[in-house]
């Protein structure tokens, strides 16, 4: 199975789950064996690739500004691509642009996605038993891709995925095993950066660096 193969599933959960006149957002990035995959909530119709007349890559975040700040300050994303895209307006990220940033992150062996692919009008939480819909294609993506780490955000994907309460104030830098079949997965909680969350931004930051130099470069040397 590829990737790919689940967008038909996607699509079909926009229209019982998100907003009718939106699309579903997917992911993005390096599908093989990253290094990390990001585990977001789900997307909101700021992400331009959620209007219907949009053709190109429907991966999580493009036409925003704030989660780029995270991905630059953890040197994910090189200077020169983080400022043309706080100088860029939404309507300026073109397809080419979008593959541009997501081939970045592809290079650097990141992997984003989030656990409900249901595109809604605006940021409001969506409820667990919505976002529970979808864990099932969530763990397919990761057995499909393999990462050696898995960042969730924020409490609430936090605990879905883990199926256990988790306080990401309470697991800074603790690891928790997710099992997919045969393979165990390493999981950080981390907390949610932008939105509601953007005030934790230098915590979050903080915890994957230190994430990145404790299991990412450790594991590099290993090779």
């Amino acid at each position: 199975m590829k990737i790919a193969d689940l967008i038909k599933e996607y699509d079909k959960m926009q229209i019982k789950y998100g907003a009718k006149n939106l699309n579903s957002i997917y992911n993005g990035g390096c599908e093989e064996k990253p290094n990390i995959c990001f585990v977001f909530m789900n997307p909101t119709g700021r992400n331009i690739a959620s209007d219907k007349s949009w053709h190109g890559r429907k991966s999580p975040w493009l036409g925003t500004k704030n989660i780029w700040k995270l991905f630059y300050k953890v040197d994910l994303i090189r200077e020169e691509t983080f400022n043309a895209i706080q100088t860029k307006k939404p309507k300026d990220w073109d397809y080419a642009f979008c593959d541009y940033v997501y081939k970045e992150l592809e290079n650097n062996k990141i992997f984003v996605t989030n656990l409900g692919k249901c595109t809604q009008v605006d940021a409001r939480a969506l409820p667990d038993k919505v976002l529970k819909k979808y864990l099932h294609l969530l763990f397919q993506e990761i057995d499909i891709i393999k990462p050696k780490i898995i960042i969730t955000l924020g409490n609430q994907v936090s605990s879905i995925i883990l199926n256990k309460k988790i306080s990401v104030s309470e697991n800074r830098k603790v690891c928790h095993e997710l099992k997919i079949k045969k393979n165990i997965y390493k999981v950080y909680p981390v907390y949610y950066p932008v939105g509601n969350g953007i005030f934790n931004m230098d915590k979050a930051v903080e915890d994957i660096k230190w994430i990145i130099e404790n299991e990412i470069k450790e594991k590099l040397i290993e090779v």
